[in-house]
């Protein structure tokens, strides 16, 4: 098993499971509301609280933002299945009748923060996923029933709304500007201690889904080094002026001081569209690819059953065009080698799918390959993510 194989297998989802394994935790399902809701101003506070040489920056930012994070008790009925052998009538001759299936409950715990004072919460869409009931516990004691407006597997990300009013809020900070070195202060329930911190620094950015193990994932992730423990989910990444530049989703486990966090900027996109309409398109081309070396294409050209052979040894490779979507239409083939996008250089798939995502539903993609020794230029319209596509 390679190290990359092993990292995948280790990534660990933060929420807390008193019955059931995490792995089978709740299926997509989207709960809105009766009523259209408005969408909300996201950073509402006046001003960020200067660090400066204040020694107790930590302490305040906590003060700040401590009573806008939430616990999330998310829990639903299961019903357990009997196996069809127990329903064989030879078998029900000799043991007699099985009992039959009986429901259980799942709970799942989280954290999450409040982005609107009318009651609108940011969390992680795994904390809620097919959640039957959700319940919202404020620092002060106060307890709220939750409907999810909606989830995104995609980006991990979810919105919950409270019947409330007046409740304290976040404020947004800028994740699209940190750097490694900067401050990060984790606020959450790891192992249900409720309102725990943690300090460190941002370790990383831009982090790929591929690097964190979790390719079905579309973030750049923030790493860091603040600890982050199962039960973390969804609360909120701070800065040192208290603002808020991410949400706390995956830790590695078994690695030493390495948790990660959805930037707020792919968090506030995401959630603005759930609020919208309850969903998020995403775009999508319609291909598999990978990262090509000399070595790949080495292995590629020497196996005899090889599916593509290439003359390129850097780039892009495209080893499959699903049918019937935008890269079959445009006239992507398996075999070909994206050098750049929209005239930029392309050297992992990541940058890819992140053009892709970038460039959006319906709106032109050209497409430089390299084709049996020839350079060509395609132009794609990326649309609508298939339920069951991958890319």
């Amino acid at each position: 098993m390679t190290a990359r194989q092993q990292l995948g297998k280790s990534v660990t989802y933060l929420s807390l499971m008193a019955l059931g394994a995490a792995a089978t935790m709740f299926a997509t399902q989207f709960m809105p509301l009766g009523t259209s809701l408005e969408s909300p101003t996201l950073a509402q506070l006046p001003a960020p609280l200067p660090a400066g040489n204040d020694i107790n920056f930590i302490a305040r930012a906590v003060e700040q933002v401590g009573p806008a994070v939430v616990r999330i008790d998310a829990s639903r009925t299961v019903q357990s299945s009997v196996p069809p052998i127990f329903n064989d009538p030879f078998f029900q001759e000799f043991f007699g009748p099985m009992m039959p299936p009986r429901s259980r409950e799942e709970r799942g715990l989280g954290s999450g923060f409040i982005i609107s004072s009318d009651g609108v919460i940011l969390t992680n869409a795994h904390v809620i996923d097919g959640a039957n009931r959700v319940r919202v516990t404020l620092k002060d004691g106060r307890t709220y029933d939750g409907q999810v407006i909606g989830q995104d597997r995609l980006t991990d990300v979810a919105v919950v709304k409270v019947n409330a009013t007046n409740l304290p809020v976040v404020r947004l900070g800028n994740s699209d500007t940190l750097r490694p070195g900067e401050w990060a202060i984790a606020i959450g329930n790891p192992l249900g201690l409720d309102n725990t911190v943690t300090a460190g620094i941002i370790s990383a950015t831009g982090r790929s889904s591929g690097d964190v193990g979790v390719p079905d994932k579309r973030v750049g992730f923030i790493q860091t080094d603040a600890a982050i423990n199962p039960g973390n989910s969804g609360g909120p990444l701070l800065n040192q002026r208290g603002e808020v530049i991410g949400i706390n989703t995956a830790i590695i486990g078994g690695a030493q001081g390495l948790g990660f966090a959805i930037p707020i900027a792919t968090a506030q996109r995401i959630a603005n569209q759930l609020i919208a309409n309850g969903r998020v398109d995403h775009p999508f081309l319609g291909i598999r690819m990978t990262n090509l070396t000399p070595e790949v294409q080495q292995r590629l050209n020497t196996t005899p059953n090889s599916p593509v052979r290439v003359q390129e040894s850097s780039g892009v490779l495209i080893f499959q065009v699903l049918p019937n979507s935008p890269a079959a239409r445009s006239g992507l083939q398996a075999g070909d080698v994206i050098k750049r996008i929209n005239g930029q250089p392309i050297a992992k798939a990541d940058q890819v799918q992140q053009m892709v995502e970038n460039t959006g539903i319906g709106r032109t993609m050209d497409i430089e390959i390299r084709r049996r020794g020839q350079t060509l230029t395609v132009s794609v319209q990326p649309a609508p993510l298939p339920a069951q596509a991958s890319r």
